[in-house]
């Protein structure tokens, strides 16, 4: 299973060659990674341009920043994968987080088992079902240096039954997708990231509601270090901030829509106005088969194929 590792970063010159070192790392060989630096202004370009001669590594550099869902995006669209995981440029995975994630995914005798109600999520009992997404547990160091094991997988529906959540000391969903495993086929059924700071816990709703099936280890495979910077501990953008609220409330919007028509809409990938300034390798990038709209394949196509060797930062103008 060739899998695409993709670590969207800004400003994260401290950690990315970590993260960078950490992903080439994996004990599953078959893989590639990629880096979105959506427009950094530090020294992430110098830190990763010893990378630049791998082949199993592509930077991607934006002119200007989009923000971290449009930049997953990007990295989907150019993902040439069966399989896709996301991991952020200060995450230190485990070194056989991808390989037994993958190994679960390829599992071929799994079942509907007719005792539980799948028609609910349009599988039909006792037929064999190919796994979507394999999560995994986590550890979570945060700025204070407290560190924490995070293993609550009920948490993954805590935007549909919330009741199921009671007696958790701090409620929502800590079982990260952003760390998940997941089939290509999905982003070709289901679209991208919703352009918005709570894209993670959107695509999960969208991934469960859509019947994909979901497998969690148990184990944590994943170290996560918040920072002060860090999108959670910002104000602006913790979970208490209104912009993320906002977020919030659209999301339940969606879960409460799927209760009452059983409908879950795809969100293509839309990167109207996105400027690629350089890719280390041109040559290795192509689009994938991602549900994106017509003019965002077209743009980013030419933009890819305005590179000539990659050898130097090179701007283009949008593709109209």
């Amino acid at each position: 299973m060739q899998v695409d590792i993709i670590i969207p970063t800004y400003n994260r010159d401290h950690s990315i060659g970590g993260a960078v070192e950490a992903s080439l790392s994996q004990s599953h060989s078959c893989r590639t990674v990629t880096v979105i630096d959506d427009a950094s202004d530090d020294d992430t370009f110098e830190e990763l341009r010893p990378f630049f001669t791998r082949d199993d590594f592509n930077y991607v550099r934006l002119a200007r920043n989009v923000g971290t869902a449009r930049a997953k995006n990007l990295g989907i669209l150019l993902s040439a994968g069966t399989a896709l995981t996301f991991h952020d440029s200060d995450d230190l995975p485990h070194r056989d987080k991808v390989l037994r994630q993958a190994r679960v995914m390829q599992q071929p005798n799994i079942y509907a088992n007719s005792c539980l109600n799948w028609r609910l999520v349009g599988q039909t009992p006792d037929a064999r079902l190919d796994i979507g997404v394999v999560l995994t547990h986590h550890e979570l160091i945060l700025p204070d240096g407290r560190a924490f094991e995070i293993g609550r997988s009920l948490s993954l529906v805590d935007d549909l039954l919330p009741n199921l959540q009671m007696g958790s000391t701090i409620p929502g969903d800590w079982t990260h997708i952003n760390s998940g495993l997941f089939r290509a086929s999905i982003f070709q059924r289901l679209g991208g990231f919703e352009d918005c700071i709570e894209e993670d816990r959107e695509f999960r709703n969208r991934v469960i509601l859509g019947g994909e099936i979901i497998w969690v280890l148990p184990e944590p495979l994943m170290t996560k270090i918040e920072t002060s910077a860090s999108l959670t501990q910002s104000t602006t953008t913790d979970y208490e901030s209104e912009r993320r609220m906002a977020d919030r409330r659209m999301v339940w919007n969606k879960v409460e829509r799927w209760f009452s028509e059983r409908k879950v809409d795809p969100v293509p990938i839309d990167l109207e106005g996105i400027e690629i300034e350089y890719v280390s390798h041109p040559s290795r990038s192509q689009l994938s088969n991602a549900l994106a709209t017509a003019p965002t394949r077209q743009a980013i196509s030419t933009q890819i194929g305005a590179q000539h060797g990659g050898s130097h930062p090179l701007s283009f103008a949008t593709a109209s």
